[in-house]
């Protein structure tokens, strides 16, 4: 029956759950997708939590194991990205907080920064009097 599925966005989670041919073909498909994308984050939330049942489960068979095994890296990646989105977010606020409106083209230099920069702007910018102080922050970067 989940062969019959057409292959869209919408019934992607269906088709991953899927077995063979079906599922690879929609785990591509979620591969695909851009990391930005909510039904790839709402899709990998909800196989984490399938991944986390099927763990616990003691009769696991091959194609469950490989399953876990090829969502595994694309939650990681996932959860990664939310918690830097959600750390910059964070980090902008303070500045907008500290310094005023910032620029675009500054606030999007703060959302390409790493974790570990985004922790060390979010030391440094207590000391920040204006947009100057960012930009001097992003100079000693480079």
């Amino acid at each position: 029956m989940l062969h019959q599925l057409p292959a869209i966005p919408e019934t992607l989670w269906l088709r991953i759950l899927g077995r063979g041919r079906i599922q690879k073909q929609a785990i591509d498909e979620l591969e695909a997708l851009p990391t930005s994308n909510p039904i790839r984050s709402i899709t990998l939330e909800l196989l984490y939590n399938l991944q986390q049942n099927l763990e616990l489960s003691t009769e696991q068979d091959q194609d469950d194991q490989e399953l876990v095994m090829r969502l595994k890296p694309l939650y990681q990646e996932n959860k990664e990205k939310a918690v830097k989105e959600r750390e910059a977010n964070l980090i902008i606020r303070q500045l907008k907080r500290k310094i005023g409106e910032i620029s675009s083209k500054l606030e999007n230099q703060v959302r390409e920064l790493s974790l570990e920069q985004l922790e060390n702007l979010g030391e440094a910018l207590l000391d920040f009097q204006s947009e100057s102080d960012l930009r001097d922050w992003f100079t000693q970067q480079d």
